[in-house]
């Protein structure tokens, strides 16, 4: 008999050919499948289609957003007229010539310098006056107008004019003395004859 490593050993060449004989590679003809065209061109569409809709959204959310600006301005721009507008009667308000005449309205005087009293002592610091009358001179509420300059003031030009004496004198005396207006209306008539 033979011993184990030979049997092995024989073997072995025969599975390795076995092997071989398995694994050599043949040419086997080439199948023509068809590429789909198909599903290439519906992913393309899609995707264009997809573009094209959220160009439009994009294109309708910014005009809205337009409109949104251009209504928000011209609120702002109302409000900052209304402010000022306030800002203005508010100064109107404050202007310290309506107040005191507002005051005197409502009989309010003006008071004069004021005194003080000491309560632990009784002394009083500061001459103590009665508040003037509604027609008080001493609160003056608007100024007085500015006086005019000497040029826009001149003095008088005072004519003096002779009372005329009766009627029956009045025309004699026309006549004595001559009238230059009735003598040229005379010449007229005269040379018009």
């Amino acid at each position: 008999m033979s011993s184990p490593a030979m049997q092995v050993r024989s073997r072995i060449p025969r599975l390795a050919g076995a092997a071989v004989e398995r694994a050599r590679l043949t040419v086997v003809p080439r199948r023509r499948r068809a590429a789909g065209r198909a599903p290439f061109l519906a992913l393309v569409t899609m995707v264009l289609l997809g573009g094209v809709v959220g160009l439009l959204l994009f294109n309708t959310s910014m005009q809205q957003a337009s409109f949104a600006t251009t209504g928000l301005e011209q609120q702002a721009t109302r409000l900052a007229a209304r402010q000022q507008s306030l800002e203005m009667e508010l100064d109107r308000l404050r202007n310290p010539q309506r107040i005191a005449a507002a005051a005197k309205r409502l009989g309010m005087v003006q008071a004069c310098s004021p005194a003080f009293l000491r309560l632990g002592t009784g002394e009083v610091s500061g001459v103590p006056c009665a508040g003037g009358g509604p027609d008080s001179p001493s609160l003056r509420i608007n100024p007085l107008p500015p006086s005019k300059p000497a040029i826009l003031n001149p003095p008088p030009n005072v004519v003096t004019v002779d009372p005329p004496a009766s009627a029956g004198e009045n025309s004699q005396a026309d006549t004595g003395r001559g009238n230059p207006d009735r003598d040229a209306r005379d010449g007229r008539k005269k040379n018009n004859r």
